[in-house]
């Protein structure tokens, strides 16, 4: 599993969560550069996407992703673990 295939697969959630079915996501999206894309919206991206990939974030590794690439990278090695 690849960034971009994570990336592509996560795409649909950000679209649902933000209501933004054009949304495309690169590795460099974030909050400051998506519309919409607040404190609660983020909580809710996060537990969309625990919830399709079956995994748990603790707190600490959340506080570090700068960025959906980021984001793609942690799920990787999360789904690698299980």
């Amino acid at each position: 599993m690849t960034q971009a295939d994570v990336i592509q697969a996560i795409q649909p959630l950000f679209r649902d969560v933000l209501d933004q079915p054009d949304l495309l996501l690169t590795a460099d999206s974030n909050a400051s550069n998506v519309d919409d894309w607040d404190s609660l919206a983020h909580i809710n991206i996060v537990m969309a996407i625990e919830r399709h990939y079956k995994v748990k974030f603790a707190l600490g590794e959340l506080q570090g992703l700068k960025n959906v690439g980021d984001m793609a990278e942690l799920i990787i090695r999360k789904t690698a673990k299980s």
